[in-house]
């Protein structure tokens, strides 16, 4: 019982987090006429953590309730808990200071939801996923399942890029510098690293979990 309230609790509240710190940005952008919401939800941080937040508030309630965490359930716990890490080494790697969208220029970005979304939701979701031991049991070729998320988003992306114009991220224009095939070539790459890290996430769950049933 301590365990489920103690986990359900915490990923209520982790989840809570990264949906009104969405609606904090979106508030701030729409006081400052700035709000274009086309592109804001196209960011795949952004969609991350609306996805993950609504889905850990989802998990944490029917842990409180001692629902069992089914197959399906720990599989999505793996590949949001990949996706936030993604999130935050790419934020804090490449676009932490990246600069602004020149119809940006002289606005400042609220500092706590950016702070949740790319720092404290990445680590704070990787302690709850590797801790909480007492989920379905996944083999390890389960990892493969984190990369159907970032691909959805990818496909989704580039459709609506060639239908706009407009990109999220300067790497899967196909229309740039590299083309098509520097495009294919990161996204080539983007879905291996999301599946390397979901063997070496899930990997050390699996040895938490042996050392905690100890």
């Amino acid at each position: 019982m301590t365990y489920n309230l103690s986990f359900g609790l915490f990923r209520l509240i982790l989840g809570s987090a990264l949906v009104l710190s969405v609606a904090w940005q979106v508030t701030d952008r729409m006081l400052n006429n700035l709000f274009r919401p086309g592109e804001y939800f196209a960011y795949f941080s952004i969609v991350t953590a609306i996805v993950a937040g609504a889905f850990l508030v989802i998990s944490g309630i029917l842990l409180i309730q001692n629902k069992p965490e089914n197959k399906t359930i720990e599989l999505t716990r793996l590949s949001m808990t990949v996706a936030l890490i993604v999130v935050g080494v790419v934020y804090h790697l490449l676009l932490a200071d990246a600069a602004p969208d020149s119809r940006d220029i002289g606005y400042v970005w609220p500092v706590l939801p950016n702070q949740v979304i790319h720092t404290y939701a990445p680590m704070l979701i990787a302690l709850d996923y590797l801790l909480s031991v007492k989920g379905h049991a996944v083999k390890m070729r389960a990892a493969l399942w984190v990369a159907v998320f970032p691909l959805i988003w990818l496909a989704f992306s580039v459709v609506r890029g060639i239908l706009s114009g407009w990109w999220p991220y300067w790497f899967i224009d196909p229309t740039g510098d590299g083309g098509l095939a520097g495009m294919l070539t990161y996204v080539g790459l983007i879905t291996g690293f999301f599946i390397i890290l979901g063997y070496l996430v899930l990997g050390i769950k699996v040895g938490v979990r042996k050392i905690a049933t100890r």
